[in-house]
């Protein structure tokens, strides 16, 4: 696969930094850590009303900019180098789970609310490792006109900010696919404590909720809740490689002014080692993202299998996970015992990258799927 940015990708990739330069510095995300909500929602409604970001992959028939996972993954990437305090990457994953369901009106009502900037949660596991449809931890009984569910669902990507949620539940030994408003009685959503202060995440607590028919969305979405964990993987690597190229860049920036016995100790040979191993793994990681994305873009429209998402996924994501945590703890090491405390910002990427190597599967995880589709199961490798 020949992969080269168009006129159009490049120009949005400009557009992505120059504006997080102007408006998302350190400051920005120190003081929405310190809030109660962890997210900037007036740099939020600034992108909503400005940029657009929130209505990349909303189709345009839903008000949006009908863009694809590529250009999703250019804005992701920028914006986790600046840690951008906003709900974007939970708005994507909603948009792609809600693409799944691409001929029902309540689906595009809610695309429609997207594009919007209207936060809208997406809740399928319970508990790690499974992320799967083992990892449900929701049960839908039929009430006969409509549905009673009762469970738990943990990891959801909007913390405790959604006014909306789409929730997956066990119907039987299939899955299926629920619409809830956050303020529904018997509805508990809060925040998750994590290490990530700059990344919200959120609790759902269901006990006996009662929803009528119309707010089932799917009775049989087993195989599109693996599809959009694969597209989440991606967009999470789009996370990761972010993290990774800013923990690199802050790294070089401070041996390069770090003096030690008269010089800088970029001048180091062991140094100048550490540094070119980061920009490796970044490399190589974005390599990868390009490739997985442009894989999720052909599997949007149904050009490529579900075994190709998956391989491109789970390559992505061993590798992108490796290299967020490799460069964050390589460039602690290279600030040294200051790299750790609150002043300096690597400290923040170290937190978000030992974060986000364990949500939806860790990098040896990855690996293990990989040799799975290459052995066991004698799938094909990618050329």
């Amino acid at each position: 696969m020949n992969f080269s940015f168009t006129d159009e990708q490049l120009m949005l990739k400009d557009s992505v930094e120059g504006f997080l330069t102007e408006n998302a510095d350190s400051g920005i995300v120190r003081q929405a850590m310190a809030s109660e909500s962890g997210v900037d929602e007036n740099l939020w409604q600034k992108i909503c009303a400005e940029m657009y970001w929130q209505a990349i992959l909303v189709p345009e028939e839903c008000g949006g900019l009908g863009l694809g996972l590529v250009e999703a993954v250019i804005v992701l990437e920028q914006m986790r180098r600046f840690l951008t305090p906003v709900p974007l990457a939970a708005g994507i994953q909603s948009a792609l789970a809600l693409r799944t369901l691409a001929d029902q009106p309540q689906a595009h009502t809610l695309l429609a609310g997207l594009a919007e900037g209207r936060l809208l949660g997406l809740a399928h596991t319970a508990a790690r490792p499974s992320w799967g449809a083992s990892g449900v931890g929701v049960i839908a009984n039929s009430t006969g006109n409509g549905w009673s569910l009762s469970g738990e669902a943990r990891f959801i990507a909007t913390g405790d900010l959604a006014t909306e949620l789409l929730v997956v539940a066990k119907i039987g030994s299939d899955l299926g696919l629920f619409r809830l408003a956050a303020d529904q009685t018997g509805v508990a959503l809060s925040k998750m404590p994590t290490m990530d202060q700059t990344r919200p995440m959120g609790v759902l607590q269901l006990h006996d909720v009662t929803v009528d028919s119309e707010s089932c969305l799917s009775l049989d979405w087993a195989e599109q809740l693996e599809a959009v964990l694969d597209y989440s993987r991606i967009a999470l690597g789009a996370e990761q490689v972010g993290c990774a190229q800013a923990s690199l860049d802050q790294s070089v920036a401070y041996v390069s002014e770090r003096v030690q016995f008269g010089r800088t100790i970029a001048s180091y040979q062991a140094i100048k080692h550490k540094a070119a191993d980061m920009m490796l793994k970044v490399e190589s990681a974005r390599s990868l993202l390009y490739y997985a994305a442009c894989v999720g873009d052909e599997a949007l429209t149904d050009a490529a299998s579900s075994e190709d998402l998956q391989e491109a996924a789970a390559m992505l994501a061993s590798s992108a996970g490796d290299a967020a945590f490799f460069c964050a703890g390589t460039g602690i090491q290279l600030h040294g015992g200051v790299g750790i405390t609150e002043e300096y910002d690597i400290q923040l990427y170290f937190k978000r990258a030992r974060s986000m190597e364990a949500y939806l599967g860790r990098p040896d995880e990855q690996r293990e799927v990989l040799a799975a589709m290459l052995l066991d199961q004698g799938g094909s490798h990618a050329a």
